[in-house]
């Protein structure tokens, strides 16, 4: 059974990328269909998102970018399973809300492979990636780490918008009815996965990366118990109560010498 926190992170992740995703979708459909207009939607809701859920869940809202944080220890497996589902979740949602507002139906799904998307997907998801790793080894305040991520997935947009309709997401793909897996899934994929290797092998140093990893794992398996405090200040007054029947059990035997003496 899921916790409290638990739930709300994989709520947190079906709620982003949902919101993610109806963004792309309606700016997809609109007057506005243009790479650059649905990037800088994408980027705006992102940040709003990040800003609003980074607390939570840590704001992935990405397939791929998930799978790139797992092979970078930032997430265990099982978490990284739950948001994957939780973020394909959103996406489908979003798309049965943009259909119902539009009457959009019968709409089939055109992500055929075709190499040269996949590559434009593979670089533009580098892109995105190695500014979301920035952001999360730099551990950025708040405000900038919407603005890096955000940016990130402009950049990495307009990049993959040279040969491909730049999503840069599996899960918004998959409510965009364009899924592929040799395109918009293995693309972004094997994009996301080099952008974090990259920048955690070029530019973290060993050192802080093994504590960081430690400092993870210690939070996110170990569980402290609330009750904690409490053991400890009991164990205290225990210790210094067997101190003191200690300290009287000594003293006795020399009181009664002294007053056989007198």
């Amino acid at each position: 059974m899921f916790r409290k926190n638990k739930l709300a992170m994989v709520v947190s992740e079906f709620l982003g990328t949902g919101a993610l995703a109806l963004t792309v979708l309606a700016m997809s459909h609109s007057q506005l269909a243009v790479p650059y207009f649905v990037a800088s939607a994408a980027g705006f809701t992102l940040v709003l998102m990040v800003v609003a859920l980074a607390g939570i869940s840590g704001a992935v809202f990405n397939p791929a970018l998930t799978i790139g944080l797992w092979t970078v220890r930032k997430l265990r497996t099982v978490q990284a399973l739950s948001y994957i589902a939780a973020q394909f979740a959103g996406a489908a949602v979003a798309w049965y809300v943009f259909a119902y507002f539009t009457k959009l139906q019968d709409v089939k799904n055109t992500g055929t492979f075709d190499m040269r998307v996949m590559f434009a997907e593979m670089l533009g998801t580098f892109v995105f990636a190695f500014c979301v790793a920035a952001a999360v080894y730099q551990r950025l305040s708040l405000g900038l780490k919407g603005l890096m991520i955000g940016g990130g997935l402009v950049a990495g947009a307009l990049v993959a918008s040279l040969g491909s309709a730049g999503i840069l997401n599996p899960a918004v793909a998959f409510s965009l009815h364009q899924w592929g897996w040799g395109t918009y899934v293995l693309g972004s994929i094997v994009g996301a996965v080099i952008g974090f290797f990259v920048y955690s092998l070029l530019f973290v140093e060993t050192e802080v990366a093994e504590l960081e990893e430690a400092e993870t794992e210690r939070h996110e398996v170990v569980e402290v118990p609330a009750e904690r405090p409490v053991v400890k200040a009991v164990a205290a007054q225990r210790t210094k109560a067997a101190a003191r029947t200690k300290a009287a059990t000594k003293s006795a035997p020399k009181s009664r010498t002294v007053s056989r003496k007198k």
